[in-house]
Formats: C-alpha cells, sequence, structure tokens
C-alpha cells in the first residue's frame, strides 16, 4: 500500500530540531518526505522568542521547541502515479515558491487541519485560495483535511468530487490530466508587475501634461 501522511519528523541528534513533515510510505518503507517551508508564527514558532516570551507572549500551541523550517519545495514520486509537489496548510495559500526547480510535477497535493477555523468562512476561504493555485499553475490539486474541505480539483480550477466541511468519508476518483505550463507558471508575477509600472508611469505623465497646460 501507498500512502502519503503528515507527521512531525525529529532529527535523530538533537531532539530540539523538530519539522512539520509529509512523508511517502511505500510497501512500508519511507521513499520521500517533504518538511514544511512557511511556518505560521506563534502557532509552529515563536518570532524572537526571548524578547516575545518576556512581553508574555507564548506559542498558541504548547511546547518549547520551535519547528524548524524545510530547505525548500520537494517533488515526491508515488509509483503508479505522476510526480507531486505536497504543500502543508496555509502554504498553499502563497502563489509564490510552491514548485521546486526541474522537472515539472503532474499534481499538487495540499494536507491541512481546518479544524482550527470551527463551523466558520475560514475552510471555504483556504479552499478558495488552494483552487486558484491550481489555476495559476495548471495543475490539478488533491487536498485532504481533517475535518473538510477535501477535494480533488482539476487544472481550470473547478471541483471534480469533494467532502464538505464536518463530513466524514472517502474519496475515489481520477486524477485529472495536467495542462502546459501556464503564462503563470512561467513568469510569475512579472506581467502583472510591468502592467503596474506602466499604469504608474502612464497616469505621472498625463497628470504632468495637464499641469503645463495653461488655464
Amino acid at each position: 500500500m501507498d500512502i502519503i501522511l503528515g507527521s512531525v519528523a525529529e532529527d535523530a541528534e538533537d531532539p530540539n530540531r523538530i519539522w512539520n513533515a509529509a512523508f511517502l510510505v511505500s510497501g512500508g518503507r519511507t521513499i520521500g518526505h517533504y518538511d514544511k517551508i512557511r511556518l505560521v508564527p506563534f502557532g509552529e514558532y515563536v518570532p524572537l522568542r526571548p524578547l516575545v516570551e518576556g512581553l508574555g507572549l507564548h506559542n498558541l500551541i504548547p511546547g518549547p521547541v520551535d519547528f524548524s523550517p524545510g530547505p525548500g519545495p520537494a517533488l515526491l514520486t508515488p509509483p503508479g502515479l505522476p510526480p507531486v509537489v505536497p504543500l502543508i496548510c496555509y502554504e498553499v495559500i502563497f502563489p509564490d515558491g510552491l514548485l521546486p526547480p526541474g522537472p515539472r510535477p503532474g499534481w499538487m497535493l495540499t494536507v491541512t487541519n481546518d479544524a482550527w477555523f470551527g463551523l466558520s468562512s475560514g475552510p471555504y476561504q483556504h479552499f478558495a485560495m488552494a483552487r486558484m493555485r491550481s489555476v495559476e499553475q495548471g495543475l490539478p490539486l488533491v487536498r485532504a483535511a481533517n475535518s473538510g474541505i477535501s477535494a480533488i480539483v482539476d487544472p481550470y480550477g473547478r471541483i471534480v468530487t469533494h467532502l464538505g466541511l464536518g463530513q466524514s468519508g472517502v474519496i475515489d476518483g481520477p486524477l485529472p490530466a495536467a495542462l502546459e505550463p501556464t503564462i503563470y507558471a512561467r513568469c510569475g508575477d512579472l506581467p502583472a508587475l510591468i502592467i503596474w509600472v506602466v499604469g504608474v508611469i502612464f497616469a505621472c505623465l498625463k497628470g504632468s501634461a495637464r499641469s503645463i497646460i495653461p488655464d
């Protein structure tokens, strides 16, 4: 059996170094893993810990040890499936730095604990942001959330199948095929930045032209 699961990883030589990680297990052996890059402030680590603890601020999760960030995006290769980029929890809300250099993955996987939000708008917003990453990258997305919303999303951001918030069950569906790299996948925010700069220059020139026209 093959499975990708989330767990805490610990440095065998230094118990004060831990990671929020995803492991690819096949036939009872770990054949790949990913360490979360973007950590939640005051959830997975305390910024400037000596200073803020002196002010009476502490981690929201009990424990004296901060999680360490991973080295970078990773590509896992489950047997019989295209390579996948794993994302843990809120990492999926960031559009940049998702994919590692090298071969393009065939899909993205995000595993998350949305129980923090309860029955609120939070899980729906988180899911909507995850769907945007599919549209931007042209890649299908599989989302596993312990309290929902779990889903398979195609590379156009359309929901193929899903389990709603607070529902228990199993999703069994085909993995949609990836598209060719999108403009965003190739260029990132550069086109939007160029349009913004051109717009600012045009607005400044227009304002200057008005200022020199006599009344």
